[in-house]
């Protein structure tokens, strides 16, 4: 037998390995967060857990290829639903959507933290790290929503 052959093979089982437990990693997120993992809730939440930034539901869907615009929408409305996606108004026109932290649960998101708009690139960027600070409403008002968006230059921009 030829040896790349041999290194086919090797390379083939490691990548497929490399697969299955992604697989099994978003199957194991979606169970945690009482999803059904169908087919499609599987390939959005494998396609976001890469993403380095908040994204749109049209680079969504570009990033799927073919798929169903309005089945995408309503698997990004699931998630958001149970704790798993937060959508942030970046002020573009198209809500972006992220992956929450993990202690979000269904109904009560708990990262309430800054988003990042960069003018050059247009990419949005959680910041975890910066809280947003508490708000103290006068009597008679009550808070539905807390957004706090910096706009500016992102790092890679800036380089």
């Amino acid at each position: 037998m030829p040896i790349y052959s041999t290194t086919f093979f090797i390379f083939t089982s490691t990548a497929w390995q490399a697969k299955e437990n992604m697989i099994k990693e978003a199957e194991d997120i979606l169970v945690h967060k009482e999803i059904s993992p169908t087919a499609m809730r599987l390939l959005v939440l494998r396609f976001l857990l890469k993403q380095a930034s908040a994204i749109s539901l049209t680079e969504l869907e570009k990033g799927l290829g073919p798929s169903d615009r309005v089945t995408i929408y309503r698997v990004l409305k699931k998630f958001e639903e149970k704790g798993l996606v937060h959508s942030i108004d970046d002020g573009s026109g198209a809500p972006k959507y992220a992956l929450c932290a993990e202690d979000c649960v269904a109904g009560h998101h708990h990262d309430l933290h800054v988003h990042f708009f960069c003018n050059a690139c247009r990419e949005t960027s959680c910041l975890p790290k910066s809280k947003i600070p508490q708000v103290t409403l006068p009597e008679g008002f009550a808070s539905e929503e807390v957004n706090l968006m910096v706009k500016g230059t992102c790092s890679k921009c800036i380089a």
